[in-house]
This record gives structure tokens, C-alpha cells and sequence, in this order.
């Protein structure tokens, strides 16, 4: 589990490139696929992005890592508190150093990060989603969160507004697109970890879908795999793609140098869905993971995307 140095408050932080290279090291340890896509990206909004992942994962640690079990209310508000510091330019821990830096160079809000907390305190108290629609909630509040911070640092083409081949999207912004990426790859996430979260009380596939299937809890905590098992994966997996679908078009009104590593994350994590239809459904015995060759084999197909669409 992620575990980064404790920092007395009063004690000297890392230089900003120690801060920065320690959360380079972080992203590469704890997200190969992720990390993979950000060394196409231009050195400082790799950086950024470095920085923004590292804090991410803090949080998420907090109810998910070694230490969730003393992980309480006042944890999370603490953490908030943390947070504001941060946006204040007074960082606490040598991550923060990166952080704080990468808030001075890119115009990010707030809000996302306190809905990422909010996201948090979701799984203090639920171990259980009845409906897709308070799935959905969840998943944006712990990683659409995330396409909106990034899309910050990834940066807007403003002249594809006026392009002739411009084609109008939910707004004026790539906003709910990028929003639509973190919760497919959120969605993703679920349908690889299902065993793991399962041996942890928790299933987030929504109760009213295994309903639909007539596939039981107890069915699931018993790794069952059958036809209605089948059935219901791929019905998760149809809705998956169509997020990603919905993501995809919002990559064309990125800033240029950020369509290729976006592309690339996009593919990358979405053929995780591939590998889990290729082991037969079975996520309770088999990690569905994407090699490294195959990684490299989307490259170019990426590059055309990015290109020409």
C-alpha cells in the first residue's frame, strides 16, 4: 500500500523537485497503465498531473488503505482542512510541495477535491449501491472528480469552437466528457476489483442490476460464475463502453499536446473490459490486467486518433 513519509509540521519540506520526483515514483509504482500516459504528456503537465494523482491516492487510502479502520468523520474533516491549506499555498507534507506548485501553474479549483473527500465519506458509511443512479454519484464524486481536475492542466482548444467540423457537445467544454472518463474508468475498476471488494463486505455492481439477473449477494460473495453471472457482467460491461463512448467526444476540444495521452489512457484502460470477457467473466480468481506489449501495441493507433479525430 501507498505509504509516504511522515513530515513533521515543523520540520523542513523536499525541495520542489525532490516533491515532484517523489510523486513521479509514486504514480509509477501504484498505476503502471495510468503513469504510462502521462510520459506522453509535456513535461509540466506530467508533472501536474503527478501532483494531482499523489493527493488522490492519499485520500483514497484513507478508507481503503492499511489505516482505514481508525479512518472516522473527523479524519476526513481534518483532511479538509489539510486541503484549504493546500489551496492556501501552505503545504504540509512534501507532496503537497508538488501540489501547491501545480495549483500556482494551472487554473483548478476547489470543489472537485471536496467532492473527492465527500466521495470518501461515501465509504465510511455504504457497502452498498441499490440504483446505477447513486452508483453514478459515488463514481463521480472518487474519480470524475478527477477529469475535471486533469482537464484543467490538459487545457482547452479554443479555436475547435469555431472549426466548421465543430460539433456541440454537453456544453461549452469538454466538462461533463472529461467527468464521463474518470467514471468509466471508476465502472472499470469495479468490475475488475469485484472478488476484492468482495472480501471486504462490499459490492458496488448495483443491487438492483443482480436483481435483474437473478444473481444473489450471497452468490457473489460465493464467486459464482454462471450464465446469469455472464449476463450481468456483460451488461455492465455494455454500459461501461458507452461512458467511454460518451468520453471520447470531448477529446477534440483538449489542447493539442493533450489529445495523444489522453487517447492513449482512454484505450488503455478500456481494453482492462477486454481482458475481463477474454477470462470468461471470472474476476474472483483472475486479475484482469493488460500487458505490457499490448499497452505499446494502441500506441500509434492512439497517435491516428488524436490526429484526426
Amino acid at each position: 500500500m501507498l505509504q509516504l513519509p511522515e513530515t513533521p509540521r515543523m520540520t523542513k519540506l523536499a525541495p520542489l523537485e525532490d516533491a515532484y520526483e517523489l510523486c513521479r515514483q509514486v504514480t509509477a509504482q501504484y498505476s503502471k497503465t495510468f503513469y504510462l500516459g502521462t510520459l506522453l504528456m509535456p513535461e509540466a503537465k506530467r508533472r501536474a498531473i503527478w501532483a494531482i494523482y499523489v493527493w488522490c491516492r492519499r485520500t483514497d487510502e484513507l478508507v481503503d488503505g492499511p489505516n482505514s479502520a481508525l479512518t472516522t468523520d473527523a479524519t476526513l474533516d481534518g483532511w479538509e482542512q489539510n486541503l484549504e491549506s493546500i489551496f492556501a499555498g501552505n503545504p504540509l507534507e512534501d507532496a503537497d510541495v508538488a501540489l501547491v506548485d501545480t495549483l500556482s501553474r494551472f487554473p483548478i479549483g476547489i470543489q472537485p477535491f471536496r467532492d473527492m473527500i465527500a466521495g470518501q465519506r461515501m465509504d465510511l458509511y455504504r457497502s452498498r449501491y441499490e440504483t446505477f443512479e447513486e452508483l453514478n454519484l459515488y463514481c463521480y464524486r472518487v474519480a470524475g472528480t478527477v477529469g475535471l481536475m486533469s482537464t484543467a492542466v490538459m487545457g482547452i482548444d479554443e479555436s475547435q469552437a469555431s472549426a466548421p467540423w465543430y460539433r456541440p457537445l454537453t456544453g461549452d467544454s469538454p466538462t461533463q466528457e472529461a467527468i464521463a472518463l474518470g467514471i468509466a474508468n471508476q465502472l472499470t475498476n469495479i468490475l475488475r476489483d469485484v472478488g476484492e471488494d468482495a472480501r471486504r463486505g462490499r459490492i458496488y455492481i448495483p443491487l438492483e442490476d443482480l436483481a435483474l439477473f437473478n444473481y444473489t449477494e450471497q452468490d457473489l460473495f460465493d464467486g459464482v460464475v454462471d450464465d446469469r453471472w455472464r449476463e450481468l457482467m456483460r451488461f455492465q460491461i455494455q454500459r461501461a463502453r458507452k461512458v467511454y463512448a460518451q468520453a471520447e467526444q470531448g477529446i477534440s476540444l483538449l489542447s493539442p499536446d493533450a489529445r495523444f495521452p489522453v487517447w492513449a489512457a482512454l484505450m488503455l484502460y478500456r481494453q482492462i473490459l477486454d481482458v475481463i470477457e477474454q477470462n470468461q467473466y471470472d474476476v474472483f480468481r483472475k486479475r484482469a490486467y493488460v500487458p505490457g506489449l499490448r499497452k505499446f501495441l494502441c500506441l500509434p493507433i492512439a497517435r491516428l486518433r488524436a490526429e484526426v479525430l
